[in-house]
């Protein structure tokens, strides 16, 4: 694919992205404009957990591990909800898979979960919002395994409580093309069956999208952004582990995790268009 071509499509994708916030909300995420209006300051939606969170205490901006991928800057903003005040130090934790679609942290994963990452601390980490409410990441754009769309966790505490445990969700035309054509992303035994419009965690947890990250393309890297509307008095239990490990056993096909099957992949990966069957 040529320069020009690419930049094209990469344009199309970034116009894409921010469109799956409302326009003031992803306006309210850049250090430049003050939040001023109603839509920023809502409650960013709670997400499962997931089995697959730990705390390796380590407070850091760079949570690559010499992990291959694509550079990716991961930029969360903490609000209160309704009165759109920045929370500074808040502590913000992140994690997520390697491109490959594997946690650090755990055993037991891939396709035949039989690798062992229970020594690794890869692509987690943990900060505290500045004056202003923000932290900023640097990681690898995430993978993808069976049973889920592409995602990153999050988890918010005051005090020692948790306010916000949450996932955020990135545009899936950038996710295919991504896949398609990364050399870190490819070679994967099947395909990418559980997009954005089949994810059980958008359907039940997220279904109008409030978690959805706004994505930039930068000279070296994409810069995500999301602005996260928290409740300083709600306190949420940590959950259990649960949850088989990313991929089905050898000669199994989707399980219960999978949502309702794509009639038109295309459709579902570009937001908005219409085709006719």
């Amino acid at each position: 694919m040529d320069k020009s071509t690419r930049r094209g499509f990469l344009g199309l994708i970034s116009a894409s992205a921010a469109g799956l916030l409302p326009a003031r909300q992803a306006n309210a995420a850049s250090e430049s404009r003050p939040i001023d209006t109603a839509e920023a300051c809502i409650l960013t939606p709670q997400a499962e957990e997931g089995p697959f969170y730990a705390d390796p205490k380590l407070v850091r901006s760079d949570i690559t591990d010499g992990k291959a991928g694509i550079p990716l800057t991961l930029r969360l903003r903490v609000i209160e909800a309704g009165a759109c005040t920045p929370m500074a130090g808040a502590r913000v934790d992140i994690w997520h898979c390697d491109a490959q679609g594997l946690y650090s942290a755990f055993p037991g994963q891939g396709d035949r979960h039989n690798i062992d990452e229970s020594q690794q601390s890869f692509l987690r980490g943990t900060q505290m919002t500045d004056a202003a409410g923000w932290v900023a990441f640097n990681t690898i754009y995430p993978g993808w395994y069976d049973g889920r769309a592409t995602h990153i966790h999050f988890k918010v505490f005051l005090d020692d409580r948790t306010v916000l445990t949450g996932q955020t969700f990135l545009p899936d035309a950038l996710n295919e093309f991504i896949y398609a054509n990364a050399p870190d992303y490819t070679g994967r035994p099947r395909p990418r069956t559980t997009l954005n419009a089949n994810d059980h965690v958008v359907e039940i947890a997220d279904p109008d999208r409030r978690a959805f990250c706004a994505v930039k393309e930068e000279k070296e890297r994409y810069v995500a952004t999301l602005t996260l509307g928290v409740d300083r008095r709600a306190e949420i239990a940590m959950q259990p582990r649960r949850g088989p490990p990313p991929g089905p056993p050898p000669g199994m096909g989707p399980g219960p995790m999978h949502g309702h099957r794509i009639k038109d992949r295309l459709a579902a990966l570009i937001p908005g268009l219409k085709r006719t069957q």
